[in-house]
């Protein structure tokens, strides 16, 4: 496979991944922090490194999201929905030290 098809199916799956986030936190008007963290462009790995920290950050200002249920390849679990207000609020206290995660702590804090 050519460097270039590989550069553009890697670029077009990153884009398809943030898309589907959005739109999933924007037609149900919340979502988890990892999913939250995907739309603001980063990759599944990332954002769940990124989301244990934001819940961190979420303790010390006592914000509590509504909780879910998420199904992933046929199992439950227990998940916390967060606003897009609420995810900017603990993006404001986030400090990141990692260039891509500031890029998308800063993302985090504009989407609401």
């Amino acid at each position: 496979m050519k460097l270039t098809s590989r550069q553009a199916r890697q670029t077009i799956r990153t884009r398809t991944r943030t898309q589907r986030a959005a739109a999933r936190i924007a037609r149900r008007g919340n979502g988890t922090l990892t999913t939250h963290a995907i739309a603001a462009g980063l990759t599944p790995s990332e954002a769940r490194s990124v989301a244990g920290s934001l819940r961190k950050a979420a303790a010390k200002l006592d914000i509590h999201g509504e909780a879910g249920v998420s199904r992933t390849k046929g199992r439950a679990r227990a998940c916390t929905r967060y606003t897009r207000q609420q995810v900017a609020a603990i993006a404001v206290v986030y400090r990141p030290r990692k260039p891509a995660y500031r890029l998308a702590a800063t993302r985090l804090t504009l989407a609401a």
